[in-house]
């Protein structure tokens, strides 16, 4: 059996991060903006907050509530939403679980995602997911070529930037495009902090021995 959509032509792919405890209590992340490597189909850059319209932005929010309602969830969700070029929005996908389009907010929000999915399954009060600062986020994947024993090449270097936050997931084992870790910049300029990602992106390399 398969199940065949219609290509779409969307401008751009966002994601909302949101919680849900049992008494119903629901708090939703500023909605981010994802640019995906386009062989892997991996998220390549995360920007937040995204470069959208207050109104898309309300929306977005407005029907990541409703598919949490719907649910019934408890804990968190991500929600991936495409914006096609008229202007509407389609949701992509849902995953109910700490998500790969939420990792930044470790550092860059007054509440974690990891600590939203505890507070929400214990049914305690949500925390303030309101942004401490602009981040963009880069996962760090394993490079076309290479299958083995994980070596970094140009860690010191990236580590040498201001604002970086860097997490190794312990992977030992590298393959092309497997994640093994992600860094967060932070910057109140977003545009400075996508020009240090770049530099992240063109200098850091998970290569194998």
């Amino acid at each position: 059996p398969s199940v065949l959509e219609k290509l779409v032509d969307f401008e751009k792919e966002i994601s909302v991060i949101i919680a849900r405890n049992e008494s119903g209590e629901i708090k939703a992340f500023p909605v981010v903006e994802l640019e995906f490597n386009p062989e892997a189909n991996l998220v390549e850059y995360l920007f937040a907050p995204a470069n959208i319209a207050a109104d898309i932005e309300k929306t977005a929010h407005e029907i990541a509530v409703d598919v949490a309602i719907a649910l019934d969830l408890v804990g968190i969700l991500a929600v991936e939403m495409f914006i096609t070029k008229d202007g509407k929005l389609l949701v992509n996908e849902i995953a109910p679980r700490p998500h790969n389009s939420g990792h930044h907010t470790i550092e860059a929000n007054y509440t974690s995602q990891y600590e939203q999915h505890l507070r929400a399954i214990l049914n305690l009060p949500l925390g303030s997911t309101k942004s401490k600062t602009a981040a963009v986020m880069v996962n760090i994947l394993g490079e076309k070529g290479f299958t083995g024993d994980a070596v970094y090449e140009g860690l010191a270097e990236v580590l040498a930037i201001e604002g970086i936050r860097l997490h190794l997931y312990g992977k030992k084992t590298t393959k092309p495009f497997r994640k093994m870790g992600h860094i967060t910049i932070l910057d109140p300029d977003l545009n400075s902090a996508k020009e240090k990602a770049i530099r992240v992106k063109n200098t850091l390399k998970c290569k194998a021995n």
